[in-house]
């Protein structure tokens, strides 16, 4: 028996790849791009992990690879507003488990990150999982590597100094304020209330910064503030902080700028512009209009300006793929394991069916039943035994071509 394996697929494009701008647009057209990739029927699930720096799409499918490739990329393409031409040449394509596998182990554990061992994306791998499962695109295989692929980021953080270490967008960008002003005792603005800006409170808090008010363009901003003692402040008072602001953390993901050059350059005139002013802009969609930048005395970063001020690697990376392929290999030998379940349970059933048959013939007697239960169980244990071994070693095939050889067993759908 031939049977075709489930294929994983990615398609991904990264700060690797493109310029923000493209995976703004991306990202902000993909993100719910799902239910609608496997209404095609040449592929059975879909997660879609959009972030900061990266927008991918993960696919599993037992169809023709290309139809598959087709069909989610036109509904990106569709999603994003590009040709589809066009949205086919800025994803990359990656295909087989283990290719697959390594890429999105690497990715939640930080080291495919704009900054290499930041722990956020951990988190937003996990919502991606969550958004697949709340939208009914995830498949047994996809949830399998997902769920593998919170565990190596868990261990690569564990064992090695990646950790520890404080690696984030977030940190670099304060980092590179920290070049053009004091943090210390400086009065922050804080535009947001996402993940971005939970960990900016925390990072703003541990390098001595002095008032944080807080203030969302969605409505979240007193319940945010409530829970760290930070300042709510509505779209009446924002002027008024803006004005006191020595440094704007920008990380909304609005719609649309939320601060644009009229209201800088009325928070400057007020403080007759002598105070030096930083603004941080991490989000994707761009919270603050660049031409911002251009105003005197103002210093604008945004996340090109934060790879640009990426530290160098770190020698802990070579520890991390260490353990990045030691869980591509444990996702490989779970999935052949699973794929042989199906021919266990046939063979558990055959030898059942002839061990109820012998039943019927011995007339119930409980001596003759104790002594076929132990034989039946005695002559499975080798074969069970044997289907793990097979599988972990990738000779799946030859266990399968055994039973339809010796029992006539082939099957065919998972049970």
């Amino acid at each position: 028996m031939n049977r075709r394996l489930v294929v994983l697929l990615t398609l991904s494009a990264s700060h690797h790849d493109l310029d923000l701008d493209l995976l703004e647009q991306l990202s902000t057209g993909g993100q719910s791009v799902g239910p609608t990739v496997v209404a095609d029927s040449s592929i059975a699930g879909c997660v879609v992990l959009a972030t900061c720096n990266r927008f991918e799409v993960y696919l599993d499918t037992d169809r023709d690879v290309d139809v598959a490739v087709k069909a989610a990329t036109s509904t990106v393409a569709q999603a994003a507003g590009f040709a589809p031409g066009h949205a086919k040449g800025l994803l990359r394509l990656t295909e087989g488990t283990g290719p697959v596998a390594r890429h999105l182990f690497a990715v939640a554990a930080g080291l495919d990150s704009m900054v290499v061992g930041e722990r956020e994306v951990a988190g937003q791998v996990r919502r991606a999982l969550a958004a697949a499962r709340a939208d009914r695109t995830m498949t047994a295989s996809l949830e399998l590597l997902f769920q593998t692929a919170s565990r190596a980021s868990r261990s690569v953080g564990a064992h090695t100094g990646l950790g520890t270490a404080g690696r984030s967008v977030v940190a670099v960008a304060l980092d590179l304020a920290a070049e053009r002003l004091t943090l210390t005792g400086a009065n922050v603005l804080l535009i947001g209330t996402g993940s971005y800006a939970r960990a900016a409170v925390s990072a703003l808090r541990a390098r001595g910064v002095g008032r944080i008010a807080v203030h969302s363009p969605s409505g979240r901003a007193a319940a945010f503030a409530s829970e760290r003692s930070l300042i709510p402040i509505d779209a009446g008072a924002l002027a008024d902080h803006l004005a006191d602001a020595d440094l704007v953390v920008a990380c909304s993901g609005a719609t649309g700028p939320v601060l644009g050059v009229e209201e800088v350059s009325r928070a400057r005139h007020r403080t007759d512009g002598h105070r030096p002013m930083v603004l941080v802009d991490l989000a994707l969609r761009h919270d603050i209009d660049s031409a911002v930048g251009g105003i005197p005395g103002v210093t604008l970063l945004d996340l090109a300006g934060v790879q640009a001020g990426t530290p160098a690697t770190a020698p802990e990376v070579g520890d991390g793929w260490g353990i990045i392929e030691t869980h591509v290999e444990r996702l490989a030998a779970a999935l052949a394991e699973r794929d042989l379940v199906p021919a266990v349970v046939a063979l558990r059933e055959h030898v059942h069916a002839l061990l109820d048959a012998e039943l019927a013939r011995a007339g119930g007697s409980p001596e003759v039943e104790r002594a076929l239960t132990r034989l039946a169980a005695s002559l499975l244990h080798t074969p069970m035994v044997r289907a793990r071994t097979h599988a972990r070693r990738g000779d799946s095939q030859v266990y399968l071509d055994a039973l339809a050889t010796l029992f006539d067993i082939a099957p065919d759908e998972p049970r």
